[in-house]
């Protein structure tokens, strides 16, 4: 999916970086409103080159703090220390306060499996409030509304997670079509599927759907 977009629109966007697998490549700074990092985030993009001046805030509770490579930006710490939430649950948080409804977000998965189950819990508890949406080196993911048309997609690998449950779903454009039919994290998920048109339309119900999007073209041959 395209990310270039410049203006105002990207501009009221936020860009997090938590610590998980640090991003292959790096979005540009300028394209965003706020930018900010957890505090184990912090190294990666020291170690990757990232202008760190762009940084508005760095968050936790910085026990993975490593001393004089961060007291340069030591005016840009905000400490939660509250163990009750997550790194990145307290960072939505301060992004939300500061006025953001819409964050993307690098480093939320790789490294300890929990943690990405729990970064996506996370998302899930915020779907009302902000649009979240996860970058990696594979795809984008995010929880999508009861009516939901993606473009520019076509021969991209596109998933359909229930969390935990997604009634009466129904599919255009995808190679395995859905035509209100149910799926659950028990019996039916709607994962490895592929888009076969350049539009993909998502319909349901009800219950809640974390969408993937491949970021490259599937290599396998396409079977319509």
């Amino acid at each position: 999916m395209n990310r270039k977009n410049t203006g105002t629109r990207m501009r009221d966007r936020a860009l997090l970086f938590i610590n998980g697998d640090a991003p292959k490549s790096l979005p540009n700074p300028e394209n965003y409103g706020l930018i900010a990092c957890t505090d184990g985030a912090f190294h990666y993009l020291k170690r990757m080159g990232f202008p760190l001046d762009k940084l508005d805030f760095i968050s936790g509770d910085f026990d993975s703090h490593s001393g004089s490579d961060e007291d340069m930006y030591e005016e840009k710490f905000i400490l939660t220390l509250d163990q009750e939430k997550t790194d990145f649950h307290k960072a939505l948080e301060i992004i939300q306060e500061k006025g953001f409804s819409e964050v993307e977000v690098f480093g939320g998965s790789g490294g300890e499996q929990d943690h990405f189950l729990g970064n996506l819990t996370v998302a899930f508890a915020f779907k009302d409030q902000m649009k979240i949406k996860f970058y990696d080196e594979f795809s984008e993911y995010y929880f999508i509304p009861h009516h939901f048309t993606l473009k520019g997609v076509k021969n991209r690998m596109i998933s359909l997670y229930p969390f935990p449950s997604v009634n009466n779903i129904t599919t255009k454009g995808l190679n395995w079509p859905l035509t209100k039919e149910a799926l659950s994290i028990t019996s039916r998920i709607g994962t490895r599927n592929f888009a076969v048109e350049d539009e993909v339309s998502v319909e349901y119900e009800s219950g809640d759907v974390l969408l993937f999007v491949g970021i490259s073209e599937i290599e396998y041959p396409i079977i319509y």
